[in-house]
């Protein structure tokens, strides 16, 4: 079945609901600390399956790939890094059989960790190793590529053209920012959240926007800042339930899907045309978040 593009839905006025998050669910599922997340496409397929289908249900347009980590330089701490390809084609596989036809899915490539500034790695080896993640995740049955959780301009530019030059798909390419005063954020490198989206719209990217990093009520003001200077293309938004606190020795996010729901009008109005979630989001906080798209924002 031919699909429209998700920028060629957006465009027809729909506002798309992305996915929540994968390692809350994944540790959930007995994901220990010190283990690879994205070998259990190889070694426990069903469980990621099964995240995937359960974001289908709650209601999601787009489906992510257990693919954060996917990258050459993040899974040679496992021992991995001569199976990237095939971790990569079983990610975006198993996203695809638990999204079937009619839903998109994105495949998602996190950064490396190594810092061009400091000299860990060159240009030329980013790109590589993020050409062959994302050769794969089109193999696998891949619709878009999602890179996130970005903070260096050029990891991610390295990243996007590793996707436009090798693969046929979109590209969505999104930005991980901190607070550093009252409407101010800034990624770990300093970057605005508008340079972010000049930076990503010079490239050539689909779908811009941001994630991880701050609960939905910061996300509003930052994707204002971005269709401030982006007017047109459209922005994604991944917002974490609330921010981190700690309670019994555990990291936990406290926004329920409820405090969620409120808040989903604003960042509509601020310009955004994709809305899912990050760190601490389950299905039930997509299920709200499409119900409320569905009787406040009806196509």
């Amino acid at each position: 079945m031919n699909k429209r593009t998700i920028t060629a839905e957006i465009k027809a006025g729909k506002i798309l609901v992305s996915d929540g998050a994968w390692g809350t669910f994944l540790h959930r599922k007995g994901l220990q600390a010190g283990e690879c997340p994205e070998l259990w496409n190889l070694i426990r397929p069903d469980a990621v399956k099964e995240i995937a289908r359960s974001y289908v249900e709650a209601g999601a347009d787009l489906i992510e790939t257990n693919s954060f980590g996917g990258s050459s330089f993040k899974l040679e701490h496992y021992g991995l890094a001569d199976r990237v390809s095939e971790i990569n084609e079983a990610a975006a596989r198993l996203s695809r059989e638990a999204a079937g036809e009619d839903r998109r899915v994105i495949g998602s490539v996190g950064p490396t960790g190594k810092m061009l500034l400091m000299g860990d790695v060159t240009e030329e080896e980013l790109y590589e190793s993020f050409k062959t993640q994302v050769i794969a995740l089109e193999k696998g049955g891949a619709d878009a590529i999602c890179i996130e959780t970005m903070s260096d301009p050029d990891e991610a530019l390295a990243a996007i053209r590793a996707a436009k030059e090798n693969t046929r798909l979109e590209v969505i390419c999104t930005f991980t920012f901190d607070p550093i005063g009252e409407n101010e954020y800034r990624s770990m490198m300093g970057i605005s959240p508008g340079e972010a989206a000049i930076v990503c719209v010079n490239a050539g990217v689909d779908i811009i926007g941001t994630n991880c990093g701050n609960g939905l009520k910061n996300m509003i003001s930052i994707v204002a800042q971005m269709r401030q200077v982006v007017p047109e293309i459209p922005i994604l938004v991944h917002a974490n339930a609330g921010l981190p606190v700690l309670i019994n020795g555990e990291i936990t996010y406290p926004e329920t899907p409820d405090q969620m729901q409120t808040l989903i009008p604003q960042i509509i109005n601020a310009g955004a045309n994709i809305i899912g979630g990050c760190c601490g989001t389950t299905p039930d906080h997509i299920a709200v978040i499409k119900e409320t798209i569905a009787k406040r924002f009806p196509r």
